[in-house]
């Protein structure tokens, strides 16, 4: 399922023209995990990607062109579901600094990029430390939220 998901957001980055040419690292699929037909693309140049793996959903993403303190950044987010689950309709991305107990001052917009692709734009961390990255994956009445941390020097 990883070697899927770093297909799908590599084959949409590189269809946006957004990376160069650092060989990405693919790992053996997650047990339970399918994906749809188009996340089994076999070109895999691009960046290295995050993953986090859920209950219902997998999720890879990377930062376009990277995370630095006040600067806007975009995320390419790919979301697999596992097996009988449905997959995403829609995908909500936000952030906060836990210690701090405070989020972002830019809300992120969010938009499809085929099934189970997304683009995250307008991030951007005013400082520097512990960022949490919270997607929240909706698939109708349902929803998954799964976090990742990120530190910001």
């Amino acid at each position: 399922m990883r070697r899927a998901l770093a297909a799908a957001l590599l084959a949409t980055a590189v269809a946006a023209g957004a990376l160069g040419t650092v060989a990405a690292r693919a790992a053996p699929p997650a047990a339970g995990h399918v994906c749809e037909p188009h996340f089994r693309e076999p070109q895999l140049r691009g960046v290295e990607l995050n993953r986090i793996d859920g209950t219902r959903h997998a999720l890879a993403w990377h930062a376009e062109p990277g995370i630095a303190v006040s600067e806007f950044f975009a995320l390419e987010v790919a979301v697999c579901a596992a097996e009988g689950q449905p997959v995403p309709r829609t995908l909500r991305v936000d952030a906060s600094m836990p210690e701090h107990q405070h989020g972002m001052n830019y809300r992120a917009s969010v938009r499809p990029r085929g099934p189970g692709r997304f683009v995250a734009e307008g991030l951007l961390f005013h400082m520097p430390g512990r960022w949490q990255l919270r997607f929240e994956i909706n698939v109708g009445a349902q929803a998954e939220v799964l976090t990742a941390d990120v530190i910001v020097r």
